[in-house]
């Protein structure tokens, strides 16, 4: 079965964690990537250095160089004459320093597609400060408008500002390979970690910039939709979302706590938010007369959107998870037989997957270097020299 990228062919100059995430799509719908390493990088086993990496680097071929070497600069011009993409997330002066910039590359290669990730963009006032998660959600706006009421900032529970900047940056590789199906020639495609982040505020930067309105941190609840949050049960808590007023009924019926429907504090939308805490006590009385698991599915029985709440063992153990198949075996050759998750989009006919463990570091070096014309006795100077 054919794979979606399978005749692109990508180099991975990434660390961290944005750029290899968006190096992985590419890799998992078929992409052949060349991760490429520093030389020192091959200090230290997969556990030494965190078993993230081998979520991060599956479905990729690893070569090391020396990136500061002349020649190991020029073996990068080599691989990218023949290349589809290239994608860094280096501070953005760093790339020109080593003359591996999309300027430079794009004169060996004018088909080149060059992806980059910084931390505040490639221009501007913040250009050369060093990127890093958690700064991103602050200065992105999230992490004020996550946590409970009064509680003062709070960071999401995940990397997600180097998480989206990869997918964003994917995205934009993908358009950028479709448009040269009709151009014909390459671009520079450059996201960064705080337009991620922006971005995702989504319709909280729509209030503020349409009406004026800054969102508070809300906690739990949902900062429109009411009632929408989490509800204590007789066993622990669960989600339900039930605004709008068919859905507020179909909650109440499903409670047995009509009387609220005609209660003038809840009665409608507005009444409602302004409300809301009596409205959470009001429904929680009635919930503590059953688990949640008994509640969950009655709720969803009745057609209101309800969800357990789950911790990361209960997630991969739920029956839907484990029927979507998301997480899949791949065997290392250390490390054996492990699961990672799958790609979340399925193509039908051409769905992307987890074929290969992440390589060892420099596990492909004299393959990848024969692939582009490097005799054997070559490769064998270029690791004397320390150069691969």
């Amino acid at each position: 079965m054919s794979l979606p990228l399978e005749p692109y062919t990508v180099i991975d100059l990434t660390r961290a964690r944005s750029g290899p995430t968006c190096v992985r799509q590419l890799a998992d719908m078929g992409a052949k990537v060349i991760q490429i390493s520093a030389r020192e990088d091959t200090e230290g086993d997969f556990v030494r250095r965190g078993f993230d990496s081998l979520n991060l680097h599956r479905n990729k071929r690893s070569l090391t160089l020396d990136l500061k070497s002349p020649r190991g600069v020029d073996i990068i011009k080599r691989l990218a004459a023949k290349a589809d993409v290239v994608v860094e997330n280096f501070r953005p002066d760093v790339k020109h320093r080593l003359g591996i910039d999309y300027e430079t590359l794009s004169k060996i290669n004018p088909r080149i597609i060059y992806g980059s990730i910084s931390g505040f963009g490639q221009t501007g006032p913040y250009r050369d400060r060093p990127g890093y998660d958690q700064i991103a959600q602050g200065m992105g706006g999230l992490m004020s408008v996550t946590g409970l009421p009064g509680q003062g900032p709070v960071r999401v529970g995940i990397p997600v500002a180097d998480l989206t900047a990869g997918i964003f940056l994917a995205q934009g590789i993908l358009c950028a390979l479709i448009e040269r199906e009709r151009s014909g020639k390459g671009q520079w495609v450059h996201t960064s970690l705080l337009e991620a982040m922006v971005t995702m505020l989504d319709f909280q930067a729509a209030r503020w910039l349409i009406d004026g309105t800054i969102a508070p941190q809300a906690g739990n609840d949902h900062p429109t939709g009411i009632p929408t949050g989490v509800f204590k049960t007789s066993d622990g808590h669960i989600n339900i979302a039930a605004s709008g007023q068919t859905m507020f009924r179909r909650l109440c019926e499903a409670l047995g706590t009509e009387p609220l429907l005609e209660d003038p504090r809840f009665k409608t939308a507005p009444e409602r938010s302004k409300n809301r805490k009596a409205l959470n006590a009001e429904l929680e009385k009635a919930m503590a007369s059953k688990t949640s698991a008994e509640w969950v599915e009655l709720l969803n029985a009745k057609g209101v959107p309800s969800g357990p709440i789950l911790n990361i063992k209960e997630t991969f153990e739920n029956e839907q998870v484990q029927h979507l198949g998301l997480a899949v075996p791949v065997k290392h050759h250390a490390l054996g037989e492990m699961r990672l998750q799958r790609p979340p989009a399925t193509l039908s006919r051409t769905p992307a997957s987890v074929r290969t463990a992440a390589p060892d570091i420099g596990e492909h070096t004299d393959e990848i270097l024969g692939e582009v014309g490097f005799s054997a006795a070559d490769i064998a100077q270029l690791h004397a020299d320390k150069v691969v």
